[in-house]
């Protein structure tokens, strides 16, 4: 599965600056960058099973209760 990069088109008038913050808040809202970071090694199942109970564990004790 592949996915799009997203895309900004600079507006009229706008310099670059404000198009990259765009872009760069636009990549953080879809998760680009968590995405690679996930894959840039390799993740053994019993390691990934781990991070997901924590995360779980965490998510419970923030809204749990």
């Amino acid at each position: 599965m592949r996915q799009v990069v997203p895309g900004v088109k600079i507006r009229d008038g706008e310099s670059f600056e404000s198009a990259l913050r765009r872009f760069k808040r636009i990549c953080e809202q879809e998760g680009v960058l968590s995405e690679i970071k996930k894959h840039q090694h390799f993740e053994k199942p019993s390691e990934k099973k781990k991070r997901r109970i924590l995360a779980a564990r965490r998510k419970v004790r923030r809204f749990g209760s």
